[in-house]
């Protein structure tokens, strides 16, 4: 099955695109990446975005216009990888929309929305669409996040120890598989969320986001603001646990910021990288993480991947990219395996990772051009994951 997964994530700078070949053998899950494309938002729709998300109050028309708005994009990114990396042919879409709330109340979620009308995407390609995700999880109890555990695991046991795989975009998440246990998948808490918001602040919108970890490294830490910051209750509360932009957003910095001045903005930048750094380390050394597979924008960032090795001695840190996943493309990939899953019938959360009751079939599916019809069910879930690597 041909199938192209759609992904935005906390940080809404681009729609991350990718299709792959999927098919079940036996107990394993074959995967040929064709390819990906990261496609930034028109900057109207970007703009909307920011207006719209957690804390600013907004109206049902904004809403109305987002669901629309992002849409209508994600279709316009189907249609080009339908032509660009299928070769014009292609059998389903999975679509995580854009997070624009994450609803958690002492710890438990109590709702997650995900905007981008999925009809705009049948409406264009032709093709059935899976999208919403999440929301069966949070009904059956679960976090609804993060997600990618279930990719993460396939993937993650095929590696000797304690594996852990770790992506760093807005939030950072780090699924680990320790031998004997049930996989554990949970948020350790901001990667770029508050970078971004910091640097965006600081600039006036100049610049989004660190480029290179440039102004990290022009800083300093400040110890007293890293304190202050590392006393946030989320990070004491156990997995599974979730969080995202309704927590860590920029009022939450700057109500960090008058209790610990901290005048240079390149110092705040330096210690909110440490901050990312020290989060996921404390994660990791929590469950005897022993190899680190990485993966996400913050990968981009030296700077955090260097504070982040630093952290954990002893404990190998590569790329996705070394196991055939690509870094950037390792989230459109994941969603278009949970897509692959729910068509044929097999459940796409694992309750270890989400917390939820059950495990269940994920998303609603928004048929085609034609009559829907789905493949017989898969006699039983897959166990491993295997990448048939693009001969180079």
């Amino acid at each position: 099955m041909r199938v192209i997964g759609l992904m935005s994530g906390t940080s809404y700078d681009a729609i991350e695109v990718a299709a792959a070949d999927l098919a079940l053998d036996g107990d394993t899950l074959l995967l040929r990446p064709l390819g990906h494309l990261s496609l930034p938002y028109p900057d109207d729709l970007r703009d909307l975005i920011g207006a719209t998300l957690p804390p600013a109050a907004t109206t049902t028309q904004a809403v109305c216009a987002l669901d629309t708005g992002v849409g209508q994009a994600f279709a316009d990114a189907a249609g080009r990888a339908l032509r660009e990396l299928c070769g014009g042919t292609a059998d389903l879409v999975v679509s995580h929309g854009q997070t624009v709330h994450h609803w958690v109340e002492n710890g438990a979620v109590r709702g997650t929305l995900q905007l981008g009308q999925p009809a705009w995407i049948a409406e264009a390609t032709g093709l059935p669409v899976v999208s919403d995700l999440r929301s069966r999880d949070v009904a059956a109890g679960g976090q609804g996040a993060p997600l990618v555990g279930m990719t993460d695991t396939l993937l993650l046991r095929a590696l000797p120890g304690t594996p852990a795989a770790l992506n760093l975009g807005g939030i950072a998440n780090v699924t680990v598989l320790a031998p004997g246990a049930e996989p554990l998948a949970f948020d350790t808490g901001p990667a770029n969320a508050l970078l971004d918001a910091a640097v965006r602040h600081f600039t006036g919108g100049a610049a989004t986001y660190d480029e290179d970890g440039r102004r990290a490294a022009a800083g300093r830490t400040s110890p007293e603001l890293l304190r202050a910051l590392l006393e946030d209750p989320y990070y004491r509360r156990p997995a599974p646990k979730s969080t995202g932009k309704e927590h860590f957003h920029l009022p939450y910095l700057q109500r960090a910021l008058e209790k610990v001045p901290t005048p240079d903005p390149d110092d705040v930048v330096a210690t909110l990288t440490r901050l990312t750094a020290v989060t996921v380390a404390d994660a990791c050394r929590a469950h005897g993480v022993t190899e680190l597979v990485v993966s996400g924008g913050g990968t981009r960032n030296p700077v955090l991947m260097r504070l982040i090795a630093e952290e954990l001695p002893g404990v190998r840190l590569r790329p996705s990219d070394d196991l055939g996943l690509p870094s950037d493309a390792k989230e459109a990939l994941a969603f278009a395996v949970l897509g692959f899953l729910t068509v044929h019938g097999l459940p796409g959360a694992l309750p270890s990772g989400t917390g939820a009751r059950r495990a269940t079939l994920l998303g609603s599916i928004t048929p085609g051009s034609v009559p829907l019809r789905l493949p017989e069910p898969a006699a039983r879930p897959p166990r491993l994951l295997r990448i048939d690597r693009p001969a180079r």
